[in-house]
């Protein structure tokens, strides 16, 4: 009777799960018989959800500010051993894209939905955000997330980095916490909820609450908590398959790693800039990433020729790129722990690793001279005192002290190869076209093959579910979904000829925006009042400044048609107003809109403002 009894607690609990904490399972209908005595009852028990037999583990990795030219797994000079094993085990995906910004590009991958859709056309920082449906920042719960799917179909679910997309006004352990990572569907989460943080001394989350970093960098030890969440799991549960979302804040600035990294690089860079987009741009045709008729474009009007720096200049900049190339190295090398540990329990043969070289492209943050710490925000120097300034702090490049360092926009550009533009620029290839790698030893065959079929972030959900043998729930916690906006690239992966199924896609960041329709591209500048020194910064606006273009053979946007076509201009202008309506990106918000939103009662730059609402940010 005592066995019984306690079955009977269990199967009530169970049924009542809709009521328990993030991470329980949906309620089921009761399905026995319940009469007024036991002998006339029937006894029924909740059928425990279960991942389909044979389902994979899943891995998301997302790196931060990675240009297509960074990583020698498409062409770059920076060693990434790691994704070069996951590429030659699986597939390359040369015309995959992101929104061109962190957080909409992150929003827009956890849900399948267009980040405006999804309330993320911006930010979730209050000083980025605005009153309007689509960019208040707060993504809705009809928008259920893949950790919410998967968790609710059999799997735990792990995030370790950098999260993004709570709202700054419940990123405090007061909460309230259904948007933190797990209010949306995440077991456990360690990392940090902002945009940016410190390496050595980062805004650090486990779970619920802050907690003390241990003075390590950040990235070993987000590797070693998914390394322990992992094996904990499979320790209790051997056969229960695991989602983990692992989102470095690298290669983000600050640019923070062991000189035992960036000592590696010392010298490789010393050729400059123009060189090295030369170089990359060479071996991405000898790897077959780009055509083979490809032409460089030129380099940016705002980016100094290398020859005409002068020796301080050269110095100072080649050991700004010595430091990122040992930080993102440093970052595959991290990843490498966690795809051996895989390897070490058995696990990585049936593991789907999606990995994403970039949530958008190489940044332009770091302006001309490149940036050491905060100093130069509230008290900004001619050129020659702030190349002066940053001499005399060059050996702090790397390190605990270097809290904003980031590299000349001159390497921005070339890490950018073979594209134009960059981070945050939504008009140009530079800013949204990132690597690919999709591997998954026990069930992707093909092996080291190249796919140019066009993909979006939003694609990754509901690849992701479909080769999990799952389907996007019409409800989850009883809360119906909107559709997923995403295409699945399952049906590319056996098949390197079959023809792209997104067909359209627009792209919209505080201004600048692009419509792509079927190889064919429109897109507007608009300058960035964010950054101080940005390129283009001054540069007047003005709607008549569209161009167009032809990718199909214009794949890096150097021929601007939209003179020689304005009928197909005006065709995808108007689809761009057709796709802005529908994805609840109007109002169009622009950087100058932001700082007369936010900047009512005070006379500091937005950056400024920035900092005082969390200097982690």
């Amino acid at each position: 009777m005592k066995k019984k009894l306690l079955h009977s607690v269990a199967a009530l609990a169970s049924a009542a799960s809709l009521v328990s904490p993030a991470g329980a399972q949906d309620q089921q209908p009761y399905q026995g018989t319940i009469g007024r005595t036991y002998a006339d009852s029937k006894e029924w028990w909740p059928t425990p959800v279960k991942a389909p037999a044979g389902a994979p583990n899943v891995v998301w990795i997302l790196l931060d500010d990675v240009g297509f030219g960074a990583s020698s797994s498409f062409g770059g000079l920076i060693h990434t051993p790691t994704f070069d094993a996951l590429a030659d085990e699986g597939l390359r995906y040369t015309n995959f894209h992101t929104t061109a910004v962190c957080a909409p590009t992150r929003a827009a991958l956890l849900t399948g939905r267009n980040s405006s859709s999804v309330h993320v056309a911006g930010f979730s920082h209050t000083i980025l955000s605005a009153g309007f449906p689509g960019w208040d920042g707060r993504i809705p719960s009809e928008d259920g997330t893949i950790a919410e799917i998967l968790r609710d179909s059999g799997y735990n679910t792990f995030a370790v980095g950098k999260y993004g997309v709570t709202p700054d006004e419940d990123a405090t352990d007061a909460g309230p916490f259904d948007r933190w990572p797990t209010g949306k569907g995440f077991d456990h989460f360690f990392g940090f909820l902002g945009s940016q943080t410190d390496q050595y001394k980062p805004d650090l989350v486990e779970d619920q609450a802050h907690v003390t970093p241990d003075g390590r960098h950040l990235n070993e030890q987000i590797t070693d908590k998914a390394i322990s969440f992992i094996d904990r799991q499979k320790k209790a549960a051997p056969g229960k398959p695991f989602f983990l979302y692992y989102a470095p804040g690298a290669t983000h600035a600050p640019h923070q790693v062991a000189a035992e990294w960036s000592d590696k690089y010392r010298g490789k860079f010393d050729a400059g800039w123009d060189v090295y987009r030369q170089v990359v741009f060479a071996q991405q045709k000898k790897l077959g990433l780009i055509p083979a008729d490809a032409v460089l474009p030129e380099r940016d009007p705002a980016v100094k020729p290398w020859k005409s720096l002068s020796p301080d200049e050269q110095k100072l900049y080649a050991r700004f790129m010595e430091v990122y190339a040992g930080y993102l190295e440093y970052t595959d090398h991290e990843v490498g722990r966690v795809v051996q540990h895989l390897k070490d329990i058995g696990q990585y043969e049936n593991t789907l690793f999606v990995v994403m070289i970039g949530d958008n492209g190489a940044s332009k943050e770091g302006t001309a001279n490149g940036d050491i710490d905060r100093s130069l925000i509230a008290k900004p120097l001619s050129e020659k005192d702030n190349i002066a300034y940053n001499l005399g702090k060059i050996d702090e490049l790397g390190t605990s002290q270097a809290i904003e360092g980031n590299y000349p926009y001159g390497w921005s550009q070339s890490l950018n190869t073979p594209f134009r533009e960059w981070k945050a620029d939504a008009d140009a290839e530079g800013g949204s076209h990132n690597p690919l790698i999709l591997a998954w030893p026990k069930g992707i065959k093909e092996h080291g093959e190249l796919r140019t079929q066009y993909g979006h972030v939003i694609d990754i959900l509901p690849t992701t579910l479909e080769l999990a043998g799952l389907k996007a729930p019409g409800e989850i916690r009883n809360i119906e979904q909107k559709p997923i906006e995403g295409i699945s690239l399952a049906y590319s992966i056996d098949n390197a000829k079959a023809a792209s199924r997104r067909k359209t896609q627009y792209y919209y960041i505080f201004g600048s925006r692009a419509i792509y329709h079927d190889g064919w591209k429109a897109g507007l500048a608009y300058p960035n009042r964010f950054v101080t020194g940005a390129p283009g910064q001054d540069t007047p606006f003005s709607e008549d400044n569209w161009r167009l273009y032809n990718l199909n053979e214009d794949f890096n946007e150097r021929i601007d048609l939209a003179k020689k076509y304005p009928e197909k201009l005006a065709e995808l202008k108007a689809l761009f107003d057709e796709q802005a309506k529908e994805h609840n990106l109007y109002p169009l918000i622009t950087w100058d809109d932001i700082g007369k939103i936010h900047r009512n009662a005070s006379s500091g730059t937005l950056e400024e403002e920035l900092r005082k609402i969390n200097p982690n940010h």
